[in-house]
């Protein structure tokens, strides 16, 4: 991936002054970018694609922490004291992805006020997309976690003006990602289908009209829809 691929996003101003210390490169789907309790010696910013944050307790229970989609950094806790990983991110479709060395980012955030305005926006979106999260999984059923999680993932082809977007993402994987079974899913996806809200035609295409849904009633869908640029 070229640098110049890099200065076409909001952080590529301030990333091509990092020289050698920045690589791009495209993941597949699926791919581990980094693994829980590795290193934490870089950050990452999504160029292109969707990333998915998990974690694995003691006892071996695996749990989604976070969607991320274009434009998200993630990583950034190398800048504590903590050296080590606490969850595990992993491409979801084709994604390129930015990695910005400790002390490259370090540097940025000290000598580039916009870059460090810029971080702090991300890591407040952050913080309140993890609030949203929790409100989701407290007061939302899993339905309507499921098409909050398919909006997040489309959330990157909103530039191109489309009013769908397609997926390529397997059940099994919306399972492990709203909370629930695969089956369970399935009957979901069957009912989004029947309303029009998706379709399948070599991939699953998801209509932004799904967001109708999510603002049906007055179960948390307000705080609970996400925005461009939110985590969950």
């Amino acid at each position: 991936m070229t640098q110049e691929r890099v200065r076409n996003h909001p952080a590529g101003r301030f990333f091509k002054k990092v020289g050698t210390e920045i690589t791009s490169r495209e993941y597949q789907d699926g791919e581990v970018i980094f693994r829980q309790e590795d290193a934490a010696d870089a950050m990452f910013y999504i160029q292109r694609g969707n990333v998915k944050l998990t974690v694995v307790s003691g006892q071996g229970k695996k749990a989604v922490i976070g969607i991320l989609s274009q434009g998200n950094f993630f990583g950034e806790c190398c800048l504590t004291k903590q050296s080590l990983r606490i969850s595990t991110a992993t491409a979801i479709h084709r994604s390129t992805i930015t990695r910005v060395a400790k002390e490259a980012l370090a540097r940025l955030i000290c000598q580039q006020p916009a870059f460090a305005k810029l971080f702090m926006a991300h890591l407040l979106s952050r913080i309140r997309g993890g609030d949203e999260n929790l409100l989701d999984q407290l007061f939302n059923d899993s339905e309507r976690r499921l098409a909050r999680i398919l909006i997040l993932l489309t959330s990157s082809g909103e530039e191109s003006g489309s009013d769908e977007t397609t997926l390529h993402i397997s059940q099994g994987t919306l399972a492990e990602m709203t909370g629930t079974t695969r089956s369970r899913v399935s009957f979901f996806m069957n009912r989004f289908r029947e309303k029009g809200f998706i379709h399948y035609n070599g991939g699953l295409q998801v209509n932004r009209s799904l967001l109708t849904f999510l603002h049906s009633d007055g179960t948390h869908t307000k705080a609970g829809s996400p925005r461009r640029g939110d985590s969950v």
